[in-house]
């Protein structure tokens, strides 16, 4: 999906889900089976210029609420010491975070966040949310950790979407 393909009603709901404007936001990276966004892709730069090294940004608050409660579980720990024992995890991981910088890349090169991912990528796990959006928007296969993350996940759509998606004119 481009920044073309970004409808007013996607940037509706994604307020709502958020609580307030999106910032830097491009595209929908991904769709929640109920239909509404719950990724969105970023520039790499704030309106103001600031850097903005998060290029995938979950906005549903029910999925952001199941991750949390991973991360609360101790699971981003459990993670970060399997990268140590596990020197394919570890290589599949740091895959993970080449592929995130060379999206970012294509959007515009920073040079104050050149090489910086998200998540902790690449030695270690600090933030499911970001791994479960890369994972998301990425499809399986490409962040092991994300894709681990997200199978732990109860389908956070079944009862319906978390905002209701205004009616398009």
């Amino acid at each position: 999906m481009t920044a073309a393909d970004l409808t007013q009603a996607d940037r509706d709901v994604v307020a709502e889900q958020l609580g307030r404007a999106p910032r830097a936001i491009r595209a929908v990276a991904h769709h929640c089976p109920c239909g509404n966004p719950d990724v969105v892709e970023t520039s790499p730069r704030l309106a103001d210029g600031t850097p903005f090294p998060t290029l995938y940004y979950l906005t549903c608050p029910r999925a952001a609420s199941a991750i949390g409660r991973l991360e609360a579980d101790g699971t981003m720990t459990r993670m970060t010491e399997r990268l140590g024992a596990d020197a394919d995890l570890a290589a599949a991981y740091r895959n993970a975070h080449e592929v995130y910088l060379a999206r970012r890349e294509q959007l515009g090169h920073v040079e104050q966040i050149a090489g910086i991912s998200a998540g902790g990528m690449p030695t270690r796990v600090k933030c499911l949310h970001v791994l479960v959006a890369h994972a998301l928007a990425a499809g399986p296969g490409v962040n092991p950790l994300g894709d681990e993350a997200l199978a732990q996940l109860p389908p956070w759509w079944s009862t319906g979407p978390c905002v209701e998606r205004p009616e398009q004119s």
